[in-house]
């Protein structure tokens, strides 16, 4: 878990189900720069790596074991004996041994909306997609269980960063955090609901009954999360800071998380709260970072979709404020506002800026399929931009991740011939626990940490931080802001990796 997110304050239906939509997608011609197909099927693999909890006899990473498994008992110690909460499960966010609840949640909608957008393009891989998204939503459904009260954390993260340990080894503190009325959270709330109700589309046609319990939880959440307001590491500083401190605010996840619902439920409740809340909510303000924080240009995007292919007129507008967004990443016009390093990728900050990479390259490439099937382009500062434009620049950020840089390294664990080798993962960094059976205590690790051998737990499809803004990679375990993968990173990476192998007709 990279210490230096401070630095932020500086910088439908599935696819498969609307065949014209999929249609919008035109292949590529000539060769392909790479093997997206592999690295589609690696980058979900990614998830089964980042498990806590019990893991099941169909886990592929045979070399991770059951972690977290009283995960939510001290609730029960402080509390009412009646109370039982179980927070068993879901995803470690990072290098470390932490369940962070929002960066969880946004990873889970975008893993959702990378699998609602081009899961009818996945093929073999889609059930090992819904698996990933349906291990992250069983932990969220656990999360909001109690209503009015979202558990958000569960771990001492100063405790853990003070340890290098396995997660089946890990003794650290597991105490819970929790938003309520008198704690409010709306950033985390509305995010988690905006995670739920994407789930809910995954599964609308393979599992009918989860997908309702999903979606109708997603209401109970966001209605928590709009009712209660304020800022969840106001009340919980000392704890999520400065971790994954909410420096947006909570406006975005409102707007974001009421865009999911009525994606999720065609209510006109939820058109009419966008209608209504939109500009107070920042729908027309010019940020461009769009990650585990700022969500506002994936409200704007995925708005504006119910404009462009459901033709939802009153929502017209918010096709100009997804213009803006797009237009400040088209090299070359008037109106570009992202940097790019010499060998061409997208650089919003030093500390793990590959998320912003597979985040921009995912909402490029869907909002290419919107304007596509919409036949309508973008107009950047007088120049015409056509989805074709789009596609190009996130297929460029992909090569690039993929091993297409001045490196010729690989940003992707086991994808390609050279790729980071000493990636900053407790897990993957010490021996497992079947190749070294006995425990490998809290301060032991840091042998293996500032250790220059290469990890011996390949943690396939994990993608790093990245290179540095001069294209520069070192390689070093310590090195958490460039050495260290997160499941918000790879989550968008999975849809732009499907359209990408679809389209050069490897799936």
């Amino acid at each position: 878990m990279a210490l230096l997110r401070c630095l932020f304050l500086l910088a439908v239906l599935l696819p498969h189900r609307n065949a014209a939509v999929v249609a919008a997608a035109s292949p590529h011609h000539g060769p392909a720069p790479h093997d997206y197909r592999d690295a589609l099927t690696k980058s979900i693999l990614f998830f089964e790596g980042q498990r806590s909890g019990k893991l099941p006899p169909s886990q592929r990473v045979s070399w991770r074991g059951d972690s977290g498994l009283s995960d939510g008992s001290s609730i029960k110690a402080r509390n009412s004996p009646l109370l039982r909460v179980d927070l068993v499960g879901g995803y470690y966010d990072a290098g470390d041994n932490m369940k962070f609840g929002f960066p969880l949640a946004f990873s889970m909608t975008m893993l959702a909306w990378s699998v609602v957008e081009f899961g009818g393009l996945m093929k073999g891989e889609l059930q090992h997609a819904r698996d990933a998204v349906r291990w992250g939503s069983d932990y969220l459904l656990k999360a909001t269980a109690h209503p009015d009260t979202v558990y958000v954390q569960v771990g001492d993260a100063n405790r853990d960063h003070a340890c290098w340990e396995r997660p089946e080894d890990m003794d650290t503190p597991r105490t819970v955090y929790k938003v309520d009325p008198s704690t409010p959270g709306t950033d985390v709330a509305a995010e988690t609901a905006a995670a739920l109700a994407a789930a809910s589309l995954v599964f609308r046609k393979s599992d009918p009954a989860y997908a309702s319990r999903l979606v109708a939880r997603a209401k109970r959440v966001f209605e928590f999360a709009d009712k209660h307001r304020g800022t969840y590491s106001t009340r919980l500083s000392p704890y999520v800071c400065p971790y994954y401190c909410s420096y947006s605010g909570y406006q975005d996840e409102l707007l974001w998380g009421a865009a999911w619902l009525h994606r999720a439920t065609k209510n006109p409740t939820y058109l009419s709260y966008i209608q209504m809340n939109g500009q107070v909510l920042g729908a027309d303000e010019q940020d461009n970072t769009f990650g585990w924080d700022n969500k506002h240009a994936g409200a704007r995007i995925l708005i504006a979709k119910a404009f462009l292919v459901q033709k939802v007129a009153a929502l017209h507008e918010y096709k100009g404020h997804a213009d803006s967004f797009i237009c400040s990443m088209v090299p070359g016009t008037p109106t570009d506002q992202t940097q790019y390093t010499r060998g061409g990728l997208l650089f919003k900050l030093s500390d793990s800026n590959m998320q912003y990479v597979t985040s921009s390259s995912f909402l490029l490439l869907t909002y290419a399929k919107y304007l596509a099937f919409s036949k309508t382009t973008v107009s950047c500062g007088g120049a015409a931009v056509t989805p074709a434009r789009l596609r190009a620049i996130a297929r460029r950020q992909v090569d690039y991740l993929l091993g297409s840089n001045p490196m010729g390294m690989s940003y992707m664990v086991g994808y390609g011939a050279k790729y980071p080798r000493r990636i900053h993962h407790r897990a993957s960094s010490l021996p497992s626990v079947a190749a070294h059976p006995a425990r490998i205590g809290c301060s032991q690790g840091f042998t293996a940490l500032y250790s220059g051998v290469a990890n011996p737990n390949v943690l396939v499809g994990a993608v790093v931080g990245g290179p540095n803004l001069q294209d520069q990679f070192p390689d070093q375990r310590s090195d958490h802001e460039h050495s260290e993968p997160a499941t918000y990173i790879n989550a968008p990476l999975v849809g732009a990796l499907a359209y990408l192998a679809h389209s050069y007709g490897q799936l």
